[in-house]
């Protein structure tokens, strides 16, 4: 595999992104990994590996760059640091991430092992609702979205991501908890009502028996099964939007 930290130049600053694609051969179709709220981390490194492997160019960038660069261990979290991570959560934006996201289709354009053309993406938890709104921003890049546990895909503020589905011309999976604190009854509801009327190709799915992180082979969550088969249903879509 080839390997590469490389820094994006945003609206904002100089933003880390970890690369990684197949070595030789031909360009490879673009996968933006939006990382979930623990951020930059070894298993997010091997995330990025497995969906390189699969025959893509994937860009995970340190979307707390803005604060510095921050790392969290959540095996050791004490109180101090489970703040530290929510206030960096909580810093970012559907406005700033879409900036960001700009700017790294901006950086494909020029990148010999990038693929012209359809773009995927994929989002844990605080990123579900990214990759909804790059697909609803982004429609004639954006051909691919994956929204895994997704908070805040439905909210009652004016960028509420759901509302975009108007807008979004590619393909959306997502793959939601059984049980999950972190996302109100009335999302799933919401978000079928919204991407039914304006007929979006995608699929919505519960995995039974899981809760929120259960994709994550290091969280006490970890649900092997459901883990491997959301990534089944990723990866078929790749396929399907990408690769053809």
């Amino acid at each position: 595999m080839k390997e590469a930290l490389v820094n994006i130049r945003t609206r904002d600053g100089d933003m880390e992104t970890f690369t990684v694609t197949p070595n030789g051969g031909s360009p490879r179709p673009p996968v933006i990994l939006y990382m979930d709220a623990p951020g930059i981390r070894e298993e997010l490194y091997g995330f990025a590996r497995r969906i390189a492997s699969e025959g893509y160019f994937v860009l995970l960038p340190d979307m707390y760059y803005r604060k510095g660069r921050l790392r969290f261990d959540l095996k050791t979290s004490d109180d101090a640091v489970q703040k530290s991570m929510f206030d960096a959560m909580y810093s970012l934006n559907n406005a700033l991430v879409m900036s960001d996201t700009e700017a790294m289709l901006s950086w494909l354009d020029g990148q010999s092992d990038a693929r012209p053309g359809p773009v995927g993406c994929i989002g844990y938890c605080m990123s579900g609702q990214y990759v909804v709104s790059a697909a609803g921003t982004f429609p004639e890049r954006i051909a691919a979205a994956a929204s895994l546990y997704g908070v805040s895909i439905v909210t009652d503020q004016p960028d509420t991501p759901h509302k975009l589905a108007n807008r979004i011309k590619g393909e959306v999976y997502f793959g939601f908890a059984a049980e999950d604190r972190w996302v109100p009854e009335n999302v799933i509801p919401d978000i079928k009502a919204e991407f039914d009327t304006h007929k979006v190709d995608y699929a919505l799915e519960q995995w039974p028996g899981t809760g929120h992180g259960f994709c994550f082979p290091e969280r006490d969550a970890y649900v092997e099964e459901a883990a491997e088969a959301v990534w089944e249903k990723v990866f078929a879509l790749y396929q399907r939007r990408l690769q053809n």
